[in-house]
This record gives structure tokens, sequence and C-alpha cells, in this order.
């Protein structure tokens, strides 16, 4: 039977809404919806023979709030993402961070009872007694027979744990152990209520905790790896359930005390966890929908609160955060982790600007103060650069509370700067207008070289973007010299084939070309030639008269969706139309370059059966076609749903695609813009913004900000 409780639950918040005469949006949040992994070769797109886990959202379901320090949230594995699997069957402890990319999960916590092996100790746990909604997570221990609690606030995490009747109650800290390699580790008793300590992994998290039962002693059992640290409890075999509350700080012990006695120490957890579920209302009654299916707006909702998971809060309440050179600093606003730059630049960061933009203004101050005291350049992530789009993108869009020029500062580096910690092969970037591939002969998928084709049309409009903010300040030779380089995509074009290829050193093709095989970075990253088509989104024309003709693009197009996958099995790419790849981002503007060649209801199609298809697949349909990467998956949904699409982020427009819902309203800077679909079918008949006619396919963001109707007429 595939009910699990979470959709019990589901239902009862459902029901408890309407008897309220309000239907709560956070019901429509499923947390686990990400959390499965893909195992049928209809969904993979082919027959599994490698051993390896195929990548999943890779997402977690634990209890956090929008772009909070904390994530308490279960670990069914350790290095597996963001540590829970729905496929798995036991529970190692609840970690406080989390993100999806195999780092982080700081300090581990079980609550036990009786004798404990410290290298055995993991739990079993069924999903028929396991529950999530925002802000809230709720399992039962099976060894233990301890139903485990969870809820949180901004920079504390709550525990609460029912134990059986007469037990021993105790909580085990296995603090040797994370995603990533932990180099040092502390945990100590400091009164009868309180014991501290540290964990250093992926940054050095402090907590303070605070217990309602009197704590007796902390012990260390095992050797080595295996060693484990358990807390015991006076009076521990009393009915009452254990409480902890723990305050975090990635400064200090004091930090984490003082958090803790900010945000929570007068609460009871109802109260904390009530809090968090107003929080998160909060936040999603900022785009509110009318019509389509229950299933649509779970699925809209869910991918909203996904959106917004990540970049995540650094600092303490009173601003104090660790810096770039290990130093503690204060300048007096929220500091924030770095975003996953190579993938939410498309569209996740955007969003976070429309709906919380004093968010995007705190990113952007802790990226530059990073870039100024690290290594002279504006951070980058993984493998492009993009930092540049969303300081393009945010300040366009008249969210201006930031310094610019500081940014920009840092930005030139970026464009004009080789070094490490800037773009990588930027001197032959810069040299020759593209960067060199090998010419050898099977390279195999997950082989590392340069990826010169993802990185060339990238830096272009990276280039681009950095233009737009020369423009602004008035710096007419650097944009004059960017705008030239943004062309660079050009470079790379192989008319012969119509693909975007891969040229070694002396300027040639790479011989040994297949677009239909994928590579991890081998002229593509994580992407093949296919899925790596009609990148140019700030010169749509210029990459158009690429080609000879509106037909052959059509052609071409028609054939990424309709050129069967050839069957090679590659972790990160899954969910396949042809060889279109959902499951990875390199493709995810594609489907718009019909509506370029006046084709945009062929684009419509594909727009509807991508949503329709990789959001809730798997036989739990609880999994993504592939990674979340902190949320630009989902962004993708939340776009497309609502019927625009940032097709070139770096600019303050969006394509208008046909709403998913027959009406939405969306809340900007304190007003709302209503976006209406008339009439049924795929194709756009005419679109209007308060009653005017919209010349072409874009609608800027400047005009929304007025609060008007945009009407889409579809037929």
């Amino acid at each position: 039977m595939k009910t699990k409780l979470s959709f019990i639950l589901f239902a009862l918040l459902f029901l408890a809404s309407c008897e309220t005469g309000k239907k709560t949006l956070t019901a429509y949040v499923n947390p686990f919806l990400g959390t499965a992994t893909l195992w049928e070769p209809e969904d993979l797109g082919y027959v599994r023979k490698i051993k390896e886990r195929t990548w999943g959202a890779e997402v977690f379901p634990g209890s956090t709030l929008p772009n909070s320090l904390v994530q308490l949230t279960p670990v069914t594995q350790y290095r597996s993402g963001a540590g829970y699997q729905y496929e798995d069957t036991v529970i190692y402890g609840f970690c406080h961070t989390s993100k999806g990319h195999w780092n982080l999960l700081h300090i581990p916590l079980l609550p036990v009872t009786g004798e404990i092996d410290p290298t055995d100790f993991k739990s079993g746990y069924s999903h028929d007694n396991e529950s999530a909604a925002p802000g809230y997570y709720q399992v039962f221990l099976k060894r233990y027979g301890v139903n485990a609690e969870l809820t949180s606030t901004l920079r504390c995490g709550y525990h609460k744990y029912t134990f059986p009747k007469d037990a021993d109650k105790m909580l085990l800290a296995d603090m040797k152990r994370a995603n990533n390699h932990v180099r040092s580790w502390n945990i100590e008793k400091l009164d009868d209520n309180t014991f501290a300590g540290n964990q250093q992994v992926d940054g050095n998290l402090h907590f303070y905790a605070i217990s309602n039962y009197k704590i007796d002693r902390i012990e260390s059992r095992g050797e080595e790896k295996d060693v484990v640290s358990i807390v015991h409890f006076a009076d521990s075999k009393k009915s009452e359930p254990l409480e902890l509350k723990i305050g975090f700080s990635f400064v200090s012990v004091d930090n984490a005390r003082m958090n803790l006695e900010t945000e929570m120490i007068n609460k009871t957890f109802d109260q904390v966890r009530q809090e968090a579920d107003q929080t998160w209302e909060n936040l999603l009654s900022k785009i509110r929908v009318t019509g389509g299916t229950e299933r649509e707006k779970s699925l809209f909702y869910t991918t909203l609160y996904r959106s917004f998971l990540w970049p995540v809060l650094r600092s303490d309440v009173n601003h104090d955060y660790m810096d770039a050179r290990n130093e503690v600093a204060n300048y007096g606003a929220r500091n924030y982790d770095d975003p996953t730059f190579w993938d939410t630049y498309r569209n996740q960061l955007i969003l976070l600007t429309m709906m919380t933009p004093e968010v995007s203004v705190d990113i952007i101050k802790s990226i530059t103060d990073k870039g100024e005291k690290r290594d002279g350049y504006m951070p980058t992530y993984f493998h492009g650069d993009h930092a540049s789009t969303y300081i393009s993108g945010t300040y366009l869009r008249g969210v201006t509370g930031f310094d610019l020029e500081r940014a920009y500062k840092l930005l030139l580096n970026n464009a004009y700067v080789p070094g490490r910690g800037g773009r990588p092969y930027l001197d032959e970037y810069m040299a020759q207008g593209w960067i060199a591939d090998k010419d050898s002969i099977g390279i195999p998928f997950y082989r590392e070289f340069k990826g010169g084709v993802t990185k060339t049309v990238e830096y272009a409009y990276d280039d681009y973007a950095i233009a737009l903010i020369a423009k602004e300040l008035g710096d007419t030779e650097n944009y004059d010299k960017l705008m030239a380089r943004s062309q660079n995509y050009k470079n790379l074009f192989d008319p012969s084939t119509g693909f975007w290829r891969g040229k070694i050193d002396d300027g040639s093709w790479v011989k040994d070309f297949d677009p239909y095989y994928p590579y991890y970075q081998h002229m593509y990253r994580e992407a093949n030639a296919w899925n790596s088509l009609f990148f140019a989104p700030h010169d749509i024309q210029g990459m158009l008269a690429l080609y000879p003709s509106h037909e052959a693009i059509d052609a071409k197009l028609d054939s990424l969706f309709t050129e069967p996958w050839r069957g090679y099995e590659v972790h990160n790419m899954t969910g396949f139309i042809g060889n279109y790849c959902h499951g990875n981002q390199p493709g995810h503007s594609i489907p718009y370059t019909y509506y370029f060649i006046d084709k945009q209801e062929k684009a419509q199609f594909y727009l509807d059966s991508i949503m329709n298809r990789f959001y809730d697949m798997g036989a739990d349909k609880l999994a993504y076609a592939g990674m979340d990467d902190t949320g630009e998956m989902s962004a993708w949904y939340v776009f497309n749903a609502i019927g625009l699409y940032t097709y070139s982020p770096a600019d303050p427009e969006y394509i208008v695609t046909v709403p998913l819902f027959d009406e939405v309203k969306f809340e900007m800077e304190g007003k709302d813009f209503t976006i209406r679909k008339q009439g049924t079918g795929r194709k756009i008949k005419r679109i209007t913004y308060d009653g005017e006619e919209i010349d072409g396919w874009f609608i800027d963001h400047e005009r929304l900000k007025k609060g008007k109707e945009l009407v889409v007429e579809v037929e």
C-alpha cells in the first residue's frame, strides 16, 4: 500500500484548514518530494548496469526555514547528497545542516536506549510512521521505540523525543561523522541542564544545548573512527518526553547561546512549530494560484518551497560571522553562504530577488565581502562564473541596496585577470576567444578536462552581464570590450553539423565528435552536444543567424526532442524527451528557441510535457528527473507554472509562457500583479498588460511592478 503517513498528514491539514474557512498553502507542500531515487528503466532512460546509485534530486525532508542556518533532518546514509534517500530503511541520526551536494550534515544526534554498540546504533524506521511539513519532521525509531519530532528557527533546532515508558533515556552524538571529513570536534557538559561543543566539517559549527532533563554525564565509547559520545540524563525514566533546544553558530559557543536565548529559549515545541509553519505560509502566499489540479498545486507549492532553501544564513542574531580570512566580522547585515551559481543563476536566484529582495541584497553583500577578503574575485561555483548574471539581474530589477561599484570591481577581475579563484582558462579565452579541448579518442564520460565549449559560451554570456553593469556605471570602455567578447559563443559553432563543437589547440575541430555521447567535462559540462544547443540568451538573432534558415532550426529542435537517447548510462543525466535531458541544467533554456522561429506552440508542448513528467516520478511518485541543485530544478517549474521564465536572467525581463493555472496573483514589492490565462490550448494568440498588447514574447520587470494584469490569450 503506497499511502504514507505524510499524505495522511497532508489530508488532515487540508481538512483542518477547510474547517476554518481558509486553505493553508503549507498543506500543499510535501517535503518528501525529491527524496526518492529513480530505478525504473522507463524513468531513467536506460537500463541500469553500473553499481553507482543514479543521482536523485538530493534534497532533505527535515525542518528548516527559508534560507536558514539550520536544516534539522534525518541521515539515512552519509556521502549521499542531502543525507536522506527515501529507499533507505535505517536512520543514523538527526543532523543540523544539509545542502544536497555531498557536504555538511553537522552534529548528528540520535535518541537511544539500552546497551549501545558504537559500531552499530542505527535504527530501522518505516514510511508508514514518518511525516513532514514545512518546519516539522517526525519519525518513529523502531529499534529504540522512540517517536522523534523536530522543528526549528533560523539558527536553532528543537528536538522532542517520546521514549517508551520506563525507558532509560540517552542521546548519542556521532561527532566524528559527517558528509565531509571531520577535522575536529568537542562535546562537554557545562552545568546541570546544558552541554555544548563544536564540529569542524565544512565550516566549524558550534552548538549550545539545553535539556529539560538534568545531565548526569557525557561519556565516550568506541575506538578511533567509531568513537561516539553518550549523554546520560538523571531521572531519565520519567514519563516526560526528552526535549532539547539547541542554538548554533559558526562563530562561537557564546554566540550559539545568544542565538538560542534570542530565538527559542522561552518557547514550547508546538509554538516553534506553528511559527515555522506561519513563516512558510507568509512566503508561499506571495504567489497565489487559482485553477489547476490538486496534484499541480502540490507540485507548485512544493517546488516553490524548495526554491527557498539555499543560499543559507551564516551569521548570528547580532550579525557576527566568520569571514573568508577565518576572522570574526560584522558589517551590520546578514551574511550568507555562496549561491550555487552554475545551477541557480538561470532562475532560482532571480525568483529570490523577486520575492525576497532583502535577502538578495544581503547575499550580494556577502559574496562581495568574501571576494574582497579572499582573492580579489567574485566567488564562482563549480564550473562557470555567473555571479555577474545574478548581480546584473538583481540591480536592473531595481533592487539596489548594495554597493554596485564594489561588486563591479571584483567582476572585472573575473573577466580580465587570470588566476586561482577566477575563471579557469581565462588567459586562453581572452587570447583567442575560445577554450581548446583534447582530441583524444574514446574519452569516457566521467573524465574531467577543460569543458571548453560550455565554458566559452557561458563566459560570453557572463561578459554580456558585466557589460550591462558597465553601462549602468558609465564605463564605456569596458562596456564596448565586453560586448564584443559576448560574441565569442559563435567561435565554437560548427556550421557543418549545426552543433557547438570543441576545437583543439591549432583551431581545428575535435575529430572524435559524437553529438549523442555525454561527457562530465570534455567539450561539454554534464551534457552532450544536443543539450548544449542554442545557448546565447543575450543575442537571440545572432544565434539564429548561425543557421541557414528558420526551417533548419525547426528541424534541429525537432530532432533534439525525437532522436532517442542512445542508452548511455550516466548517473547525473536522467529524464529524457528524445535527447533532451531535463535531469541536468545545461539544456533548460532550449525549448524556448521555438518561440523565435514562430513555433511557440511547439515550445509549450514540451514545457507542458516536462512539468507533467519530471517532478513526481518513480514508484512512489517522489523523484525528480535529476538533482534539484539547491532549487534550480524547482524554480524552473515555479516559473513555467505561472507563465514566466528568466530566459536571459541578466536582463530585467521574462519570456511569457502559457500558465499552468487559470489565474496567478504574485505579490512583489507590496503590490500584486496578476497573470490570467484566457482560453485553452498551447498557442498564444495575444499577450496584453493592463489592456495594452505586448509586442513580442517578453514582459519587462518594471511593468510587472506596477501591479496590473498580464493576460495570456491562448487557442
